[in-house]
């Protein structure tokens, strides 16, 4: 059996899908904190596990017969070293015998303040016992498109990456990898750097937006505190806000960008091009 820890969330949902192409139903476990958001997953036969991050008992109840876990990194950052050692600690009580680990792209050498709890949890992983395979995803194109709409509406995009170059892909795209990797043997100790066919700058982005729009939409580059007192004016938390303006001035730094195709290659297809996610957005 595969469980998928998240299965709720995003990412989760669409691993779910691509592994229901190739695997059964009730070989499938969604372990997640409220049930009643994946009824739709339970009704096709998926089986559907209650399990909190926090909760190490019940995660190794909820891992029980499992053979592989898909440990998606939470979404609370600045907990997230805690949590994923409770997932990692109840998988190995149950006796997984493999963990895929959604890290960051480059982690270990990145120069986004995001990359610290995902170089912690790699160590401990490694630290483990368990055998593990680590997916490094690169930026999810839809961390972007969501400003598109008040771009469109100022005719500014606004940001701190400069003109560095992001290989996004979409949650989709990584979905499918994550879900190929689940299904392939021998998986452990891979290191797979995950990131588009096709490095883009944000300045490309905005006449991307303004071409098919029809309206004009420019990139304006601000320094990382500016952005993030703008990203807080929008009605941002301030944590939130000082997290993506990091990741902005990383990806100036080079830290979004990977021209291996180590993503297409694992999926069998080209990542989903800008072009088409703008399209897909408007």
């Amino acid at each position: 059996m595969i469980a998928i820890t998240g299965a709720s969330g995003q990412l989760g949902r669409l691993v779910i899908e691509d592994l229901l192409k190739t695997v059964k139903a009730e070989d499938i476990v969604a372990v997640v904190r409220n049930p009643a958001k994946v009824e739709d997953f339970a009704r096709r036969g998926v089986q559907v596990r209650a399990a909190d991050y926090g909760d190490v008992s019940a995660l190794a109840k909820a891992f029980s017969g499992v053979e592989k876990v898909l440990l998606i990194s939470s979404s609370e950052v600045g907990q997230r070293a805690v949590q994923h050692s409770n997932i990692i600690a109840a998988a190995k009580q149950a006796g997984v015998k493999l963990i895929a680990y959604t890290s960051l792209l480059h982690a270990d050498k990145s120069p986004l303040a995001l990359a610290e709890e995902h170089i912690v949890t790699e160590q401990q992983l490694k630290e483990s016992g368990v055998a593990f395979v680590l997916l490094r995803n690169g930026w999810y194109t839809e961390n972007y498109l969501a400003s598109v709409p008040p771009a469109i509406q100022h005719g500014v995009f606004i940001g701190s990456a400069g003109e560095g170059k992001i290989a996004s892909a979409t949650r989709a795209d990584y979905a499918a990898a994550a879900a190929k990797v689940l299904t392939l043997d021998n998986q452990a100790g891979k290191v797979y750097e995950l990131a588009g066919d096709h490095g883009w700058t944000l300045t490309e982005l905005a006449a991307e937006v303004s071409l098919q729009s029809g309206k004009p939409v420019v990139y304006q580059n601000l320094d990382e505190a500016d952005f993030k007192a703008a990203l807080q004016g929008a009605g941002l938390p301030e944590g939130f806000a000082a997290l993506l303006a990091n990741s902005d001035a990383g990806a100036e730094k080079g830290g979004l960008f990977d021209d291996g195709h180590q993503l297409s290659k694992l999926i069998g297809r080209p990542t989903t091009s800008l072009s088409d996610s703008v399209k897909s957005a408007l």
